[in-house]
């Protein structure tokens, strides 16, 4: 990774969880207690950082889910010497609504520490027909599976997002299956639409 050593991913877990993870994937034995796990974890980060030269990376998924007091823990590992580096860094990634938390006058000090921010907009269309496609061919079909009009409702249904896409092509190939049909056509979408709707 270029002088970088990645932490494990983490999902949104208790204040000593992220402490614990970090001890654990640079190579130390957790200490039991917050008030003596939380220095354990900065002295090796310092350590990585300072005698081996690497930048350890931290990656936080589900990172919405994270709380005001595990978002503080997050920005006290990057508050070292005055702001003048970090001994890791971090990856908070997450549904829109991290961003809002973060711009929470509390979060400030977490929020001017953020140095590049990327949205992830939708899918257009033909990206959402191109991703159905390359998900099939990763799965070993080559032929066509999916009717432009059921491609067509799933995006719609969807708005572009991937995670729902799959979802929905997913529920789509399942209603297919059960009608017996060779191929996924709009009547097998809108199946599934109404099926992941009513949940």
């Amino acid at each position: 990774m270029g002088g970088r050593t990645a932490a494990p991913m983490m999902r949104g877990e208790e204040v000593s969880g992220i402490h614990h993870a970090i001890v654990t994937a640079l190579g130390g034995v957790p200490k039991p207690h917050k008030s003596t796990l939380i220095p354990q974890a900065t002295d090796l980060l310092a350590t990585e950082n300072n005698e081996r030269g690497r930048v350890p990376v931290l990656r936080i998924e589900e990172a919405h889910l994270l709380d005001h007091e595990q978002l503080e823990a997050i920005r006290m590992l990057t508050n070292t010497e005055m702001d003048s580096k970090s001994p890791l860094a971090c990856l908070l990634i997450g549904q829109p609504t991290l961003r809002h938390k973060i711009k929470l006058g509390v979060l400030a000090a977490l929020d001017q520490r953020i140095q590049i921010r990327y949205n992830l907009p939708p899918m257009s269309m033909e990206e959402t027909s191109s991703y159905v496609v390359h998900h099939l061919q990763l799965a070993g079909r080559a032929d066509t599976l999916f009717t432009d009009d059921a491609v067509t409702l799933i995006h719609d249904s969807a708005r572009g997002y991937p995670r729902a896409v799959n979802n929905l092509a997913v529920h789509a190939l399942l209603a297919a299956y059960a009608e017996g049909k060779p191929i996924v056509d709009e009547h097998s979408a809108r199946a599934a639409v109404a099926e992941v709707t009513e949940e």
